[in-house]
């Protein structure tokens, strides 16, 4: 049986692979998702930022402009990111007619992303710090606020031993007004494209976004393209 993260079966979590295995081209990422970005409006695709000197994140984007609003170079939190990702949702049930709704539940994300060297646990623990800072400033509690991740993405050149059990065994939420009013989680990613293999947190699903070697896991592939055109109303 193969060690290879990517020749893991198809169902497998990116979030639990196997060690590294050995280096994959960089640039081996298949060609972009033309046919789904053709069913999005031409105001959410031309809005899209690319990464010409970064094939990696730019096919990254790509599975994430379905549902996030992206920017490229981006000083946020008083740092810079290679990629930077916004995303909100608002669940809403109905009774008979749209008019008359009820139990509006708001969830957001703020996505952080950049390349380094060989990550340290030191670096993710302020990351940690930086985003209970990020939570302190954007995120307010409400009774219609449901839930806000704040989720750091680490891309690097490989997963130290040390990093990938601290990132496999974290989990950081915080209950606002003991749950009343939502709650934050602060989630952390590494992943080493160059050699297909990704640790994350517990909760953090944006790295199927990230583990470009295995298909994303959409059940529904209209989910995120209507939780696009819902943004750009």
């Amino acid at each position: 049986m193969s060690d290879d993260p990517a020749a893991a079966p198809s169902g497998a979590d990116p979030a639990s692979e196997s060690p590294d295995s050995p280096d994959a081209p960089a640039d081996d990422w298949g060609a972009p998702e033309e046919a789904r970005a053709a069913d999005l409006p031409d105001e959410v695709v031309e809005a899209i930022p690319d990464w010409p000197d970064d094939p990696y994140l730019d096919r990254v984007s790509d599975r994430l402009m379905h549902s996030y609003d992206l920017d490229r170079d981006a000083h946020v939190a008083g740092e810079r990111w290679d990629l930077y990702g916004e995303l909100r949702v608002v669940n809403q049930k109905q009774f008979v007619h749209p008019a008359l709704s009820y139990a509006d539940h708001e969830s957001e994300e703020y996505l952080f992303a950049r390349r380094v060297g060989r990550p340290t646990v030191a670096e993710l623990e302020r990351l940690v710090d930086l985003g209970h800072d990020v939570a302190d400033e954007r995120v307010t509690g409400h009774e219609e606020h449901y839930r806000t991740d704040v989720t750091f993405v680490l891309v690097a050149d490989e997963i130290p031993d040390d990093v990938r059990e601290f990132v496999s065994g974290f989990r950081d939420r915080t209950l606002l007004k003991f749950g009343y009013y939502g709650h934050y989680e602060v989630n952390l990613i590494v992943v080493a494209p160059a050699r297909r293999t990704a640790v994350a947190s517990d909760v953090a699903d944006a790295v199927q976004a990230f583990a470009l070697w295995r298909d994303l896991a959409d059940p529904d592939p209209g989910l995120l393209d209507r939780l696009a055109r819902r943004f750009w109303k």
